[in-house]
């Protein structure tokens, strides 16, 4: 279940950052456990035993019907992925998910148009010196 959660507090800090929303499918839910839960733009479903979690997306792609060409599956079984492509599903490989995931966690959230180095060279601190104070009150070298 450790693994679980850490898969989806990562996809909710993707999904916050890319603006998307998610769907993540589990295999072999605890007794009691199956169904699905709502972690802000995450939808997870903790699928039953006796039931693949590949089975389940491959349903859920099938009751989507033209909406499907609308997802993104991430999946790199092969099966998964050919029935994503039969309802028109755009597939995307787990290891070129994991790279988009790094990207999107490794972008700076600051403004792109604005200067995010607070270092300033020796002329520019002269300018702000000439704008800002009477330079006979200061003794900067």
């Amino acid at each position: 279940m450790d693994d679980e959660i850490q898969l989806i507090q990562r996809l909710q800090e993707y999904c916050r950052k890319s603006g998307k929303k998610a769907e993540v499918y589990f295999d072999n839910a605890a007794p009691g456990q199956a169904g699905s839960q709502v972690f802000g733009r995450v939808k997870a479903y903790f699928i039953s035993a006796g039931r693949t979690a590949d089975d389940a997306i491959i349903a859920r792609l099938r009751s989507m019907r033209r909406g499907a060409k609308n997802w993104q599956v991430v999946s790199s079984d092969r099966q998964v992925a050919a029935a994503a492509r039969s309802f028109h599903a755009q597939v995307i490989s787990s290891d070129e998910f994991a790279r988009r995931m790094q990207s999107t966690a490794s972008e700076e959230t600051a403004d792109p148009g604005v200067e995010t180095d607070p270092t300033l060279d020796s002329e520019e601190v002269e300018a702000w010196l000439d704008l800002f104070s009477d330079r006979n009150d200061y003794d900067v070298e």
